[in-house]
């Protein structure tokens, strides 16, 4: 007999489960240790109230789990983080992380909820999705209180409704290249700002990795991010727009590791993961030709850079395997 939808989860259900666990245990490791350092009372308040957030997740995917018996993923463990660690980042990065954490969360849950099938899933994801907007907003109110807020470019006051007649409009590989759309400058800034904070994070990732192969790793990733701010920051300079400011100094000189090797490979990986995801958003939002191939071009170079990655977190043991498929072949075999 076929079961029902309220006994099984479904594949979908599954694995934003499953995302959702992994990247809830490795955010705890992570507010715990920055709990530790933080200095400014409001960013504590709220690192408490992430991470409240966070066990609040565990515990309804855990509880969602053994209720349609299917084992709970390892995650990440006490083991993973070394709260004795000297101070890594600033308070200004750990604003910033959050920030970000909070719009990539917003993302995360939407998607999420409109994969969900069963009435128990459609209301977790609903609660996520409730509860990473209060974050969101608290975090990005506390970032403009701060002075760390970076708006996006301000643009001249339309004048009146016009339309486009030129197909020159979508050109820019071989043609005058037109001004920006606000579109294309959302992302730009957008996209500067994440690879801002991936540089940070990876370069204080680079400073206390013990392994070569991971350092190495780091560094490549490190210079890869400082590249593609480059290209970004210039298609912004050329039209005489700001560009969001590089936080390389708000990373200390301590040497000594807070996070397992396992714990940062895993969150460069994901990291990696929603900036292609990026980069294809901003494809579909740039008519510019030239900017389009940019992007795809890009998006092709962490790609290489993700898979380099997986291969190492492989080697080492690190990657926990998500939900699949049966091997029909294997079993056939048997």
């Amino acid at each position: 007999m076929t079961k029902t939808p309220d006994v099984y989860l479904s594949a979908s259900e599954h694995s934003v489960l499953w995302a959702t666990y992994m990247n809830d245990t490795m955010s705890i490791c992570g507010i715990q240790y920055f709990l530790k350092h933080a200095a400014d009372e409001e960013l504590r308040t709220l690192l408490v109230f992430a991470e409240e957030i966070s066990h609040t997740h565990i515990d309804k995917i855990k509880k969602i789990y053994v209720e349609a018996n299917y084992p709970v993923p390892q995650g990440f463990t006490e083991s993973d983080v070394n709260l004795s660690a000297p101070r890594l980042f600033s308070d200004t990065i750990m604003l910033d992380y959050m920030l970000n954490m909070a719009k990539l969360g917003l993302n995360a849950f939407g998607i999420a909820l409109s994969h969900s099938e069963r009435e128990d899933t459609m209301a977790f994801f609903s609660d996520c999705l409730m509860e990473m907007k209060e974050l969101h907003n608290r975090t990005k109110v506390l970032a403009q209180k701060k002075g760390l807020y970076v708006r996006s470019p301000q643009l001249p006051t339309p004048t009146g409704i016009e339309f486009v007649h030129k197909q020159s409009f979508l050109g820019g590989l071989f043609s005058e290249k037109r001004p920006l759309i606000a579109n294309e400058i959302s992302n730009l800034t957008y996209n500067i700002s994440r690879n801002v904070l991936g540089k940070a994070l990876i370069m204080g990732f680079s400073q206390v990795a013990k392994s070569e192969d991971v350092q190495k790793y780091f560094i490549r990733g490190r210079d890869i991010a400082q590249k593609q701010i480059d290209i970004f920051s210039k298609l912004l300079n050329d039209n005489y727009l700001p560009t969001p400011m590089i936080m390389d100094s708000e990373v200390t000189d301590s040497q000594i590791p807070p996070f397992s090797e396992k714990l940062m490979m895993f969150h460069i990986a994901a990291l990696t993961a929603t900036g292609i995801g990026q980069y294809g958003i901003s494809v579909s939002q740039s008519p510019r030709r030239d900017i389009a191939a940019i992007y795809t071009r890009l998006a092709a170079e962490i790609g290489h850079y993700a898979e380099d990655g997986a291969n190492i977190m492989i080697a080492n043991g690190w990657m926990e395997k998500p939900p699949h498929a049966a091997d029909r072949e294997a079993l056939a075999q048997t």
